[in-house]
C-alpha cells in the first residue's frame, strides 16, 4: 500500500475511483484528496499496477470515514478490500471507522466486523446503509 499524493490523477486510480463514485465526480473527488490534509488516498499495488484503492477522511474524536474503496474486477474476491481496511487500522489510531454504502457492499462490510444500519431510501429507489466498526480501549 502506498499513499497517493500526485497532483495528476493516475489512470488506474481514476478507473478505480469510478467504481466507487460516478465517473463525472472522479476528478473532483481526487482533487479533494490532494487539497485536504484530513483526506488520504491509498493505492494497493500488485506487480507495479494499482489494483485497489481506499480513500478515508479523518474526523474529530479519532473517527474515520471510508469515502471510497474499490478493487479492480479481476482482483475482487482475493481479500484486497479486507487488507486495505486492515492497513488503515494498523497505520492510524481510530476509535471508529464508518462507511456508507448500498446493498451490494453490505455483506463485505459485515464480514469485516462492521455493524450495519439501514439509512432508508436516501435516493429514489436506493436504500443506503451505515456501516460502523468501533474499537474498545
Amino acid at each position: 500500500m502506498k499513499l497517493i499524493q500526485s497532483s495528476k490523477t493516475h489512470p488506474q486510480v481514476k478507473t478505480l475511483l469510478a467504481y466507487a463514485t460516478s465517473e463525472k465526480k472522479v476528478e473532483k473527488e481526487y482533487s479533494l484528496y490532494i487539497a485536504c490534509p484530513e483526506r488520504l488516498l491509498y493505492g494497493y499495488t500488485f506487480e507495479q499496477d494499482i489494483v485497489g484503492c481506499i480513500g478515508i477522511v479523518k474526523r474529530e474524536a479519532n473517527q474515520c470515514e471510508i469515502k471510497h474503496i474499490a478493487v479492480s474486477p479481476a482482483y475482487r474476491g482475493k481479500g484486497i478490500g479486507r487488507e486495505m481496511i486492515r492497513y488503515v487500522e494498523e497505520h492510524h489510531v481510530f476509535s471508529s471507522i464508518y462507511a456508507e454504502t448500498d446493498q451490494d457492499a453490505v455483506i463485505f462490510y459485515k464480514n469485516n466486523g462492521f455493524h450495519i444500519t439501514s439509512l432508508g431510501e436516501k435516493y429514489p429507489g436506493v436504500e443506503r446503509f451505515g456501516c460502523l466498526l468501533t474499537y474498545t480501549t
